[in-house]
């Protein structure tokens, strides 16, 4: 591969939870100019890209992703001088900004819906999905909610029912009508003339649903919402031609980038992602989507062989449409410390992190995963996620990935000086930036180091990616080849040290560019490799 890959292809991207990321005003919930104070730590750590959650006026039913007005920022978060402030800023020191968009739903308090419910000839009666009862005044059809119960919530002014994939708060747009496709592609548009370098489009593939809202097929699930096919209220083809468009509007603007969220089967109790890589693919092209996420590292468990098949998966998915991307964890999801360790070992992490940052790919970090940062545990009382109000103790939701950033060992963790809006960690005074900083064999510091190398070495970006085969079923191992350099990436996922034949290594020319742990000797001479549980090495040959 030629070397012209563009920014995003090349870069690494962080994800900013921002409600807990750094609180610059004292009111316990991080903010705009809480990022602004930390973009110095993250052009340090190296990365490209950020990528915050939802900024935009909001009930906060959903923390953000029920939206009440797309052209203003969220006064919790502060104002739109200081977003653009944090935007030149960000600039001027080489960062990008994404913004996490939501376009299938706003929030029930949007004066578009407000006016819609009212009655059936008001200007906006047609922007949301309304229908009659069936009859016998029953919902007009069999689609659910993804957060429990009907997807059909009742409005007496209209005697009709209105669509909801999630939260009753959270209606369903109208994407069928002109006036609602216009109204956002114009906020589409008013971001990106901001300076804005890309967007996160959240649940994308669920933006139109069938015409003639026909009831899904059954299947075999263990809730309603899984006991559906899910073909009538995802993935309709007008999706396609809808992505032409954002993508044509995009491109005008040298540059710019949008990655979208497949919404595929997701079980109202787990967050799990349950879909295939295949569906996952569909919406990325030259005209569509420049990546779209696939999330099967986050629930891999800690087998090598499972990683592989993952990756094979989705390069098979692609066939080379798109770019790969990978994540290790999210808003979403317990984060990859508290799935892959139950200890404060990091062994594991670094693990992680070293195959994270070595794929053929676009990698994405979410915040606190480069400190190790672990879910908190919380009381019912402490449960802010509605979703795990209301399926606890079954599921309790998914604040425990949201607590605040632990910048540090003082009081609550240097990230504000009130009491924040989740609990922290109780390990935070041990595990915090700035600790970690101060150990050279820290997992932050190998984040460092692995972001480093990337930028330093072309082939762990540009290099194609090939398995080493014949290895013990613990090892993880793949080569990267780029204009005569390569890259060996070998990964043990066991405790136990771990031998094998240096066959893959034919010639003397090979250094070791990284070791997890210390001590790590590359002996061609005895022809065998030996690796300590749960150790990563990277080695390197060059022309």
């Amino acid at each position: 591969m030629q070397n012209n890959l563009l920014w995003w292809q090349q870069g690494v991207i962080y994800q900013i939870y921002v409600r807990s990321f750094f609180d610059s005003n004292g009111d316990g919930i991080g903010d705009i100019n809480g990022i602004r104070q930390k973009l110095d730590y993250l052009v340090d750590l190296g990365v490209d890209a950020l990528w915050l959650t939802p900024i935009f006026e909001s009930p906060d039913v959903d923390f953000g992703y029920d939206i009440s007005n797309y052209y203003a920022v969220h006064p919790k978060f502060g104002t739109m001088q200081d977003f653009e402030q944090l935007l030149k800023e960000a600039h001027h020191k080489g960062l990008r900004i994404i913004l996490d968009l939501v376009l299938n739903h706003t929030s029930d308090q949007h004066p578009w819906f407000q006016q819609s419910r009212q009655s059936r000839t008001n200007p906006y009666s047609n922007w949301y999905l309304w229908h009659d009862p069936s009859p016998n005044f029953g919902v007009p059809n069999n689609w659910q909610s993804m957060t429990g119960g009907s997807g059909w919530e009742y409005v007496p002014e209209r005697d009709q029912f209105y669509f909801h994939m999630f939260y009753p708060q959270q209606p369903d747009l109208n994407w069928r009508n002109p006036q609602v496709h216009q109204a956002m592609l114009e906020i589409f548009r008013f971001w990106l003339d901001k300076g804005v370098d890309g967007y996160r489009l959240d649940i994308v593939n669920v933006y139109f649903k069938d015409a003639l809202f026909r009831s899904n097929p059954r299947k075999f699930g263990l809730r309603p919402f899984d006991q559906q096919k899910h073909i009538y209220d995802t993935d309709q083809p007008e999706m396609i031609p809808l992505l032409h468009e954002l993508r044509a509007i995009l491109d005008e603007k040298p540059g710019r980038y949008f990655i979208g969220e497949p919404f595929i089967a997701i079980s109202p109790l787990d967050f799990l992602y349950s879909g295939t890589t295949e569906i996952s693919a569909r919406y990325c092209s030259p005209k569509m989507l420049h990546q779209l996420f696939c999330f099967d590292f986050l629930h891999s468990t800690w087998k090598a062989k499972n990683f592989k098949r993952a990756i094979l998966d989705w390069d098979r998915s692609l066939q080379g449409k798109a770019w790969p991307t990978y994540v290790l964890g999210n808003h979403d999801n317990p984060r990859p410390a508290s799935r892959y360790t139950k200890s404060e070992n990091d062994d594991r992490l670094k693990v992680a992190a070293v195959m994270l940052l070595t794929l053929r790919g676009t990698p994405y970090i979410y915040y606190g995963d480069e400190i190790g940062m672990r879910d908190i545990s919380l009381s019912r009382s402490q449960v802010q996620d509605p979703v795990g109000k209301k399926y606890w103790p079954f599921y309790k939701g998914r604040d425990a990935c949201r607590s605040p950033m632990q910048w540090s060992g003082s009081f609550n963790a240097g990230f504000s000086t009130v009491k924040p809006w989740l609990p922290l960690h109780r390990n935070y005074q041990n595990r915090n930036v700035q600790s970690q900083l101060l150990l050279p064999d820290s997992l932050i510091n190998l984040y460092k180091k692995l972001i480093q190398l990337r930028h330093q070495y072309p082939v762990l970006i540009y290099g194609d990616l090939s398995f080493i085969n014949g290895l013990p079923e613990n090892i993880l191992a793949y080569q990267r080849t780029h204009q005569g350099s390569v890259a060996s990436i070998l990964l043990n996922f066991s405790q136990h040290n771990t031998h094998f034949p240096t066959s893959f290594l034919n010639d003397s020319h090979w250094r070791v560019l990284l070791s997890t742990h210390r001590g790590f000797v590359l002996a061609e001479e005895n022809q065998t490799i030996h690796l300590k549980g749960n150790q990563a090495v990277i080695l390197i040959r060059e022309n």
